[in-house]
């Protein structure tokens, strides 16, 4: 399905549907973060464009990207910009009633979302949470560099959104071109759809312009300056842009500020500034513009649900941080890293299941790999299982023109209305078609009847009724619960506090980065 959207794409001159509803959460006001980056030195910013409004961004610049007192400047206006938006949402809460395994509990109301350009940049926001939670301030008298004070409690909170972005189907924090390249094929390669510019040629190409012009336009076109038209800010920087424009800005930053004249100096700063705000500008606008595509996609039925997870997520770490838990280790320890393993296979495939449930589309590239069938029911005839107490087992006669993949007794499972559990069955025989277009299903239903001797009204469809069964569960459950840290044997990192890097030791998972004379971050 995904090679013919693309073929389609190319024979239209312009991106195709891939989604016919937005299977991500958009917040009303999402945080947008566009980051640069100086070329070579992937730790050293050169500067971010950042905020909840479109007209009104924060521009944050540094000068000499070299100077690590601008720096840590950079990370505190980063931390004003971001910490108040985050703190925003940590007090508005609603209460979760007790179920059979959790007790009731306040979780937030709902929960920031950032969005970044492409997965570079969320990349990036993986790199400087990792460079600067462990990082001591200027409350610590024995620091060699001390940072402003809320430089470590944004690193802590930049580290958890990009480690909840590995779960599938989390929008605390997302990539533009991942959430467009889930809705739209293009004609184009998966690395240069990465190009949010070319992206959004081939999605909504300018009037006169088809896709390919336009992504071509926007990849490659250049001013009369030899400058691009469309920066990446992916968050790398153009290297034209970098030796003809940049370079000598910085040369003459630097002059002045050896020479310590004010006005000259004033003017430097002001040129490079100039100079960054003019390479962020344009993907800043390409992000909202995509913002504005994505909003005029109805939300799929179980993006709610996915972002009731965030917002669990989002609640658990700001009980974290609350609670003056130190901050997350350098690497995790055997058990949590299985668990965050076990939990992310069981998102992906929850999230598999959820997006062919709420969108036609995507459940017919699960049709056509054998996965689903949907088709007429032909018969029903009432059968009841052996035992004391007969229970409503009827049998489905079902014609359809897919072809299932599946053995006699693999499990099925309908979605029925106004129930939160699928309704389970069981294959019994596929006849292949001959001679028609169509094979025929015999399934048997086996749950989601109710408990009496009469199945609920509702629950068995009538003959003529289109029906669609999955082979995979709606509700993936994972795997066995592993064993606490104090059981977690020593091949593992354990027992605790016998220097090994299980939970609760003292290895060097635990164990904050050393600050060296190379630690320009």
């Amino acid at each position: 399905m995904n090679v013919l959207a693309r073929a389609e794409a190319v024979a239209r001159g312009r991106a195709v549907p891939a989604a016919t509803v937005r299977h991500h959460r958009l917040a009303e006001s999402p945080l947008v973060f566009v980051p640069l980056t100086t070329a070579g030195e992937a730790g050293a910013p050169l500067g971010a464009m950042i905020g909840t409004e479109r007209t009104a961004p924060t521009v944050l610049v540094v000068p000499q990207p070299l100077d690590r007192a601008q720096r840590f400047d950079f990370f505190a206006g980063l931390a004003a910009a971001i910490l108040p938006a985050i703190e925003e949402y940590a007090d508005d809460v609603e209460t979760e009633p007790a179920t059979r395994n959790r007790e009731e509990a306040e979780v937030c109301a709902d929960a920031p979302q950032m969005i970044v350009p492409n997965a570079a940049a969320l990349e990036y926001v993986r790199l400087l949470g990792r460079s600067t939670r462990y990082l001591r301030t200027v409350e610590d008298p024995e620091a060699p560099h001390p940072v402003p004070v809320p430089v470590p409690l944004l690193g802590r909170w930049l580290t958890h959104l990009a480690e909840r972005a590995r779960t599938p189907g989390s929008a605390l924090l997302v990539a533009m071109t991942d959430l467009l390249t889930r809705h739209w094929a293009t004609g184009q390669s998966a690395m240069e759809d990465q190009h949010l510019g070319g992206l959004l040629g081939w999605i909504d190409p300018p009037p006169g312009m088809d896709g390919p012009a336009a992504a071509a336009r926007a990849q490659t076109g250049r001013d009369r300056h030899g400058l691009l038209l469309s920066p990446p800010a992916g968050p790398a920087t153009d290297p034209v842009f970098d030796n003809r424009v940049l370079a000598p800005a910085l040369e003459r930053y630097d002059a002045a500020r050896s020479a310590g004249t004010a006005g000259p100096l004033r003017v430097a700063e002001a040129d490079v500034r100039r100079l960054v705000t003019s390479q962020l500008q344009p993907t800043w606008d390409d992000v909202w513009h995509g913002v504005d595509l994505l909003r005029a996609l109805p939300e799929g039925a179980h993006v709610a649900e996915r972002w009731k997870r965030d917002r669990w997520s989002f609640t658990g770490h700001r009980d974290r941080v609350r609670a003056g838990e130190p901050p997350q280790p350098k690497r995790d320890d055997a058990v949590t890293a299985a668990q965050k393993l076990a939990g992310r296979e069981t998102a992906q495939a929850r999230l598999f299941a959820q997006e062919a449930l709420d969108d036609p589309l995507v459940m017919a590239a699960r049709r056509l790999g054998g996965e689903a069938f949907a088709g007429t029911v032909l018969a029903v005839e009432m059968t009841y299982s052996e035992g004391r107490r007969p229970m409503p087992r009827p049998v489905l006669t079902v014609a359809t023109p897919d072809v299932p993949q599946a053995d006699p007794g693999a499990k099925a499972y309908r979605a029925l209305p106004d129930t939160r559990s699928a309704q389970s069955a069981e294959v019994l025989d596929v006849v292949p078609a001959r001679g028609s277009a169509e094979c025929t299903v015999t399934v048997k239903i086996t749950g989601g009847m109710g408990t009496g001797k009469l199945p609920r009204e509702g629950s068995v469809p009538e003959v003529g009724e289109r029906v669609t069964f999955t082979l995979f569960a709606h509700d993936p459950r994972g795997g066995p619960a592993l064993p606490e840290a104090e059981a977690t044997p020593w091949t593992h990192g354990g027992p605790p506090g016998a220097g090994g890097t299980g939970a609760g030791g003292t290895g060097p998972g635990d164990v904050p980065d050393v600050v060296t004379a190379e630690d320009f971050l």
